[in-house]
């Protein structure tokens, strides 16, 4: 029998409540302005002013290295092991647990990743499809519905989909200030904690990004050590995914959550069990700019968590043929050193090109050392310095400059006027084109560097203005993206 919801005309209800609510999270600008870019795409000959995009933290710099080791390694392409066929061998039913060969090439990538600071198990990795999927898993495997994990801002709008969507988990804000460059204090975890008891929450456990997304900042030691008394203090779990592990730049570098746990050594019980409630997300999207791939992984020692994990890993599996390509380039260590090298050279190259830009028309940028985007301070364009003013500025920044950015809003940030700008799924000809557009913009409305009485500066890369098709008043959905008093009371 067809169930009725209370509708004005009773209509049927054909679809789950989980299908049917609005849990998603795609309300959030982060996903909206993605939906304007798909309508209107820039492209450098056939449309000149459509939208750019810079929402999306993917790593394009460095397909050429890639290219070229396929091309020198085509039995890896063409499926072959010896110059024999293994479309068979691929072909037919692979144990879920993942192909003995790629596992051990991923635990001594990832561990080429970190220095060889830290040694990685390969029966402790569990394959995913996806860093997004890792995460769901890790969620599914620790928390039980309407539990919590802290999780410091801002942070990925991504995770309010990725965490809670479809398992019922909660998050619950660990707030974070520019008054350090937002890194994660006692006192703001403690305050976490006690808001998540007020709620009659029970937390789980924490989850940070290390790199940070999106600060684009690697977590200091002694946060780490700090991070680490916490969980066993509270006797709770740590997640930290660490998939931008290989975009570390500059220092003070990368140091994973592990190799801080290690050298507590596991000697006695409580390291021991504190180790076992400790987990890594790691990924192949980012440092390698294969999310197309869909290559997660889950490490983790703890065999509950490795067992639970694998059996949902049924779900989302990677496939045979990625999983021989990728045996065969990891385990290339002359290739990996190289490109491990030359990829960070170039993000590093990258990034400075848009901070130098964007301080050339008077926008600050937090002082980073990794990721694929800076964390952008861009107060000085916004006619109110309050969330209503930063999404003001947001909606002109996307229909009227051509830029898609994510507001410091839709990562959860206090602070009104941060902007999440990445810089590395584009050419360096798209990204000067993209600096110009603001800096026009920045100089039309009297903010940019010299007043808008200064002189209009030489364009970095020819191409027409972009105008806006419609008027940001006649899009209902922006006008309901600005932070409300809904949101901020759950956090009270």
């Amino acid at each position: 029998m067809v169930s009725m919801v209370a509708d004005e005309k009773s209509q049927p209800q054909l679809l789950s409540k989980k299908a049917a609510c609005n849990s998603h999270g795609q309300d959030s600008s982060y996903f909206l302005g993605w939906e304007e870019y798909e309508k209107n795409p820039y492209d450098p000959v056939s449309n000149r002013g459509g939208i750019i995009q810079m929402g999306l933290a993917e790593n394009q710099l460095s397909f050429d290295l890639l290219e070229s080791w396929l091309e020198a390694n085509p039995d890896a392409l063409g499926l072959r092991r010896g110059g024999a066929s293994v479309f068979r061998e691929l072909a037919l039913f692979q144990d879920y647990h993942g192909m003995p060969a790629f596992k051990n090439a991923l635990a001594r990538f990832m561990s080429e990743q970190r220095g060889y600071r830290v040694a990685f198990d390969p029966s402790n990795i569990v394959l995913t499809a996806g860093a997004t999927s890792a995460n769901e898993a890790l969620m599914f495997c620790l928390a039980d519905h309407g539990d919590a994990f802290l999780i410091p801002t801002p942070y990925y709008p991504g995770f309010d989909r990725d965490l809670k969507w479809r398992t019922g988990a909660e998050i619950v804000p660990v707030h974070c200030t520019s008054a350090n460059g937002f890194r994660l204090t006692r006192a703001a975890l403690d305050d976490a904690f006690r808001r998540a008891q007020k709620r009659r929450l029970r937390v789980k456990g924490v989850l940070i990004t290390n790199p940070s997304n999106p600060l684009g900042t690697t977590s200091p030691r002694a946060d780490l050590e700090m991070l680490l008394d916490f969980v066993a203090a509270r006797g709770i779990h740590l997640v930290s995914d660490e998939i931008y592990s290989g975009t570390a730049f500059a220092a003070p570098g990368f140091v994973s959550v592990l190799e801080v746990l290690a050298a507590r050594g596991a000697s006695n019980a409580a390291a021991a069990d504190l180790s076992e409630r400790v987990h890594v997300v790691y990924s192949l999207s980012k440092d390698l700019g294969l999310p197309g791939f869909r290559v997660g992984a889950i490490y983790s020692s703890n065999p509950g968590v490795v067992s639970a994990a694998t059996k949902m890993s049924s779900f989302g599996l990677v496939s045979s043929q990625t999983q021989h390509l990728l045996a065969s380039l990891l385990g290339d260590k002359e290739f990996t050193r190289k490109y491990i090298a030359e990829n960070t050279r170039r993000i590093k190259e990258r990034r400075d090109q848009l901070v130098e830009g964007l301080r050339g028309i008077g926008i600050e940028c937090l002082e980073s050392n990794a990721g694929l985007f800076c964390w952008v301070r861009m107060g000085n364009l916004m006619t109110t310095q309050s969330f209503e003013g930063e999404m003001e500025l947001w909606k002109k920044v996307v229909f009227e400059v051509g830029l898609n950015i994510s507001p410091g809003s839709s990562c959860h940030c206090r602070e009104p006027g941060w902007f999440r700008v990445c810089f590395a799924n584009m050419s360096a000809k798209t990204l000067d084109v993209a600096l110009q557009r603001l800096a026009d913009f920045a100089e039309a409305n009297g903010s940019g560097k010299g007043g808008a009485g200064a002189p209009a500066r030489r364009r970095l890369a020819g191409g027409p203005a972009r105008t806006m098709s419609c008027p940001v008043g006649r899009f209902s959905w922006a006008n309901r993206l600005t932070p409300g008093s809904v949101d901020r009371k759950a956090e009270r």
